[in-house]
């Protein structure tokens, strides 16, 4: 039997991103955007306001960052983890398959849950719109330039696995943080 990979592949976030994440996003408020469940979370602040060892970012709003290693990796906020999504998605109009990220323009991060939502949209769209137009022989070709050295002899495919990992991953988190916000203390319940 032969089995389209691309297909499945594509299948594996489309289910869960229609299902099961982005569904879980709407009415997604800037209180929850920026709720902080813990002290010290890291999150996206005004340019200069953040006390983060680094913040990344061009624009107004920044992304709290540090280099690794971390005696304890810090808690964050959806605010944080949507834009550690943008990321993974890169810029919407950079080519996913064909340059390194350092060839692309850098994110603004987005300073309200709306533009986040909206901005990570458009980074899914064109994700699956590149990954749809490989073939099989994209799909096996080596990582090359556009992947750290370590990863360069790897297939097209496992950068989209991961891809689609960290989504998967990250997504649940955004939800779970959704879910604690609305049952945090004085807040209301389903």
């Amino acid at each position: 039997m032969d089995i389209d990979w691309k297909a499945e592949l594509v299948d594996q976030l489309e289910w869960h991103w229609h299902r099961q994440l982005r569904p879980r996003l709407g009415g997604l408020t800037d209180d929850e955007y920026f709720w902080q469940p813990v002290p010290g979370c890291w999150t996206l602040s005004r340019r200069g306001e953040s006390s983060a060892p680094i913040s990344r970012g061009p624009g107004e709003f920044t992304m709290d960052y540090a280099r690794p290693p971390h005696d304890r990796e810090p808690v964050t906020t959806i605010a944080w983890r949507l834009a550690h999504l943008l990321d993974v998605f890169g810029p919407p109009t950079a080519p996913h398959f064909d340059s390194p990220p350092t060839d692309h323009p850098a994110l603004c991060y987005p300073g309200t849950a709306e533009g986040a939502l909206r901005q990570l949209d458009n980074g899914h769209d064109a994700w699956i719109s590149d990954v749809r137009r490989l073939g099989a022989a994209g799909l096996a070709r080596p990582q090359g330039a556009i992947s750290p050295p370590e990863y360069a002899d790897a297939p097209m495919a496992r950068l989209i696995m991961y891809t689609h990992l960290e989504v998967i991953h990250h997504g649940a988190e955004i939800c779970l943080l959704r879910d604690l916000y609305l049952r945090r203390e004085g807040g209301d319940c389903l």
